[in-house]
């Protein structure tokens, strides 16, 4: 970890916790540490959401060592699915928490970096607190940004934003909610302080320097259409074991009562042989009717519907028990 330049307590924390740096790891701290513009490209379980975010810890506490950190929001992290933004945050509180322990044990100095949410689900309350003391670490939606970038107070807030993680960026770059992202972006890059570090997180794709023109916005383009960003490119596919199924009975326009005893009962034993199991349907009403359906032949415990209709407090609630 020496070679990455972290400070001593933040080197300490990963190792004990993860040993050593995975590859997306240790290609992207020197490209994120340089300041420029960087896409990290790798598959799931890879590390680069970490990659991305512990570049940003490290810059927060060495600056809370040599002095108090002001309540200014400096790094904003940006996810399409709203879940997913709760498990960051939820995730980022033990390097926070663990870190600033090393820090005051070696350092004397406790250095209070914060991290919070903020999308649909966040009361008018909590909304309210936010502006009054901003956190260093603000974790968001597009939706969600686009609705701070519109307020005076939310624009004060984000202006003195250095970096920009934008998380599943493959997943907007080709749709409507893509280019109202581009928008938001590049709103927030003309209202900062200082030069925005745009910071991208996306699967294995291709062109991946599609997703790279898309994270830095026309202006980082040349003549030639190279973006102006590093890419970090881990080219992996995964070997997926796929099968498809279609019941034994003959398939209808609409299905027969019968066929789809067949279904649920099929889809019980596989749930059954399996540690944790997702079943996409088309519809909300068709989700709460198949976890009616399979809650019936595996007891209520086993199975929850999710979908957007469901209120916070069921959602969180579903997403706790997909984990355990």
């Amino acid at each position: 970890m020496q070679a990455f330049r972290f400070h001593p307590a933040v080197a300490r924390w990963f190792e004990q916790t993860f040993g050593s740096p995975t590859e997306p790891q240790a290609r992207g701290w020197p490209a994120i540490q340089s300041g420029g513009h960087v896409l990290i490209s790798a598959p799931t379980g890879s590390g680069k959401t970490l990659a991305a975010f512990l570049a940003s810890l490290d810059v927060l506490f060495r600056e809370g060592v040599e002095a108090d950190l002001p309540d200014e929001m400096q790094v904003i992290y940006v996810s399409p699915l709203k879940a997913l933004s709760n498990d960051i945050r939820k995730n980022l509180q033990e390097p926070l928490t663990e870190i600033r322990a090393l820090l005051h044990k070696t350092e004397r100095r406790d250095v209070d970096v914060r991290a919070e949410v903020r999308t649909g689900d966040t009361t008018a309350a909590q909304r309210q607190a936010l502006v009054k003391k901003p956190p260093h670490i603000l974790v968001t939606t597009p939706e969600s940004l686009y609705l701070l970038l519109t307020s005076e107070s939310g624009r004060r807030m984000l202006s003195t934003v250095r970096t920009l993680i934008l998380d599943e960026i493959h997943a907007v770059v080709d749709d409507r909610r893509g280019a109202h992202l581009s928008l938001s972006v590049e709103r927030l890059a003309a209202l900062t302080k200082q030069p925005l570090q745009r910071i991208g997180l996306s699967a294995t794709q291709k062109p991946i320097e599609e997703v790279a023109r898309f994270l830095v916005g026309a202006r980082a383009v040349d003549k030639r259409g190279d973006p102006d960003c590093q890419i970090i490119d881990r080219d992996h596919r995964r070997e997926l074991d796929l099968a498809i199924e279609i019941p034994k009975s003959p398939l209808e326009a609409v299905m027969s009562n019968e066929v789809w005893e067949e279904i649920y009962h099929r889809l019980a034993e596989l749930i059954q042989a399996h540690r944790t199991t997702l079943v996409f349907v088309n519809t909300r009403r068709m989700a709460e009717r198949v976890t009616h359906h399979l809650s019936e032949l595996l007891g209520a415990d086993a199975v929850t519907s999710h979908h957007g209709s469901l209120s916070t407090k069921l959602r969180l609630d579903a997403e706790d028990r997909l984990k355990r």
